[in-house]
């Protein structure tokens, strides 16, 4: 399904912004845009918490967020978080005030998967190039470094560095001297140099600056003639006289410049120190400016899904290639656990699109369920949980990685290591068609299995298979009279019934 208007809400670790685009002949149109100086990053405590202050802002912006994005379809929103939420404690107990006061879940996103979004928002606000790019984006709490050739990104690396968390460490009161503004750039530089050999390796003809520190410096530099005569964006040359102005005058706020814009302040310092690092490390003399960055990324992303570009159903194929999964016996596990799951589901009051994702989940995770294989038979979910936990998945969320991890870890042993996880969740349900099909596939015959419905009751779940065939197959009749047994221990029911005609 396709809407008219989607939007995409951005948690970021210095704003949150949210943007609501048209869509007209595959491109997006912005309708409207929303923005808050909440500054998440600062309120992480020395424990990596956040504190009330920080949570109530950010609640405040979300508020604000939900009551534009009243009406929209759910599919039709994307929220995500970066940063300051990858590394809070309490990230979990916040979210759940965030999506109330937003109306819509909230995915927290990991660094390359950041980078990913941003470089596609980055390259749909520029003219197309045969050059490759690099682009890189200075956020509150860290900075993405993407090189990509036209619409494909090649080299995805987010460094804990930001322009929020730079501002604190190094000028927490304003004031900016030499000592300070070179410690500063020495600390970006040497995050900046872990990347720079395989980097430089690759190559780049353009250099790219997205979102808003990068924009504000570009501001600056251009407004107050700062950059050499004919020269436009952000020089290296620059650079070097705003950075001289700021140890002259002290502080930001004292510049005699035009285009200083006042939510800027606090946080600029750090921001123009490890620009410059960037710039320095890398070699680079002179950088582009995109207006595009990780909302648009996400519009993009989205519309994507809604004409089967799903960029994560390509890394789920990717993955199988990657790991050797045998696509056969994947591709019958994956048709008869949503087979089983579909009926399940039966009539309970859900969305479409809810049921559709949920049925999606099964299908990534029988796409993928054989993924620890690749590391030893012994084990094999443990360790196909563990990848799926904590590799790159180019598309996925941490909490969409956490739901795949766990439907992997859980389609085969005890149920035992399933914690804390309510009855009524869809993912017991996603579990229990997995095994199921995972048994009654377990001879990876092509012959499949036989008709067959499932179905929920008060106390657990049946299954119903042809007596005849239970009959024939007396090694999956033994494996299911197993399961029983195992659901049993969990709390339900499962009952297995030979139908005959």
């Amino acid at each position: 399904m396709q809407y008219e208007s989607i939007a995409a809400v951005d948690l970021g670790s210095n704003s949150f912004r949210l943007e609501v685009g048209r869509v007209v002949d595959d491109q997006i149109y912005t309708l409207d845009s929303l923005k808050d100086p909440v500054r998440l990053a600062s309120g992480l405590l020395p424990d990596k918490s956040l504190d009330q202050a920080s949570q109530e802002r950010a609640l405040i912006a979300l508020a604000r967020f939900g009551e534009r994005l009243r009406g929209l379809p759910q599919d039709a929103v994307r929220a995500v978080a970066t940063n300051a939420l990858r590394v809070a404690k309490n990230a979990t107990s916040f979210l759940l005030q965030a999506e109330a006061a937003l109306g819509f879940p909230i995915e927290i996103i990991a660094g390359r998967e950041e980078a990913r979004l941003i470089y596609i928002g980055a390259v749909h606000s520029l003219p197309a190039s045969d050059q490759q790019r690099l682009v890189f984006d200075i956020g509150g709490g860290s900075t993405e470094f993407i090189i990509g050739a036209g619409m494909k990104p090649l080299k995805l690396e987010s460094l804990f560095m930001g322009c929020v968390s730079y501002s604190l460490r190094y000028f927490p009161d304003g004031l900016i001297d030499r000592r300070r503004l070179r410690e500063a750039q020495m600390a970006a530089a040497k995050e900046v140099a872990l990347i720079a050999h395989a980097y430089q390796q690759t190559g780049w003809g353009e250099a790219i600056g997205s979102s808003g520190t990068a924009n504000a410096i570009a501001e600056i530099l251009e407004q107050n003639d700062l950059n050499p005569k004919g020269m436009t964006g952000i020089t290296r040359i620059g650079l070097d006289r705003l950075c001289a102005l700021m140890i002259r005058y002290k502080r930001i706020d004292a510049l005699p410049l035009q285009g200083v814009k006042s939510d800027r302040i606090p946080v600029l310092p750090g921001g123009i120190a490890i620009m410059t690092a960037i710039l320095d490390t890398l070699g680079i003399q002179q950088v582009t400016y995109a207006d595009g960055a990780l909302r648009l990324g996400v519009l993009y992303d989205l519309l994507g899904r809604f004409h089967h570009h799903d960029m994560r159903t390509a890394t789920v194929g990717h993955f199988q290639r990657r790991y050797q999964v045998e696509s056969v016996q994947a591709k019958n596990v994956s048709k008869t656990a949503v087979e089983i799951f579909s009926d399940l589901m039966g009539l309970k009051l859900r969305s479409l699109e809810e049921r559709e994702r949920d049925i999606q989940f099964v299908r990534w995770a029988a796409s993928l369920h054989e993924v620890g294989l690749s590391i030893a038979h012994s084990g094999y979910h443990k360790h196909g949980a563990y990848i799926l936990g904590y590799a790159d998945m180019p598309g996925f969320s941490r909490m969409d990685q956490a739901r795949l991890a766990l439907l992997v870890l859980c389609h085969r042993g005890k149920l035992n290591k399933v914690d804390g996880l309510a009855r009524e969740d869809m993912a017991w349900r996603q579990i229990l068609a997995l095994r199921l099909a995972v048994i009654l596939h377990r001879s990876r015959l092509e012959s499949g299995v036989p008709e067959l419905h499932a179905s929920e009751t008060v106390n657990g779940f049946t299954l119903q298979l042809p007596a005849n065939w239970l009959e024939a197959n007396p090694m999956t009749m033994a494996a299911l009279r197993d399961e029983t047994g195992i659901w049993e221990e969990a709390g339900f029911q499962l009952r297995i019934r030979a139908t005959r005609r």
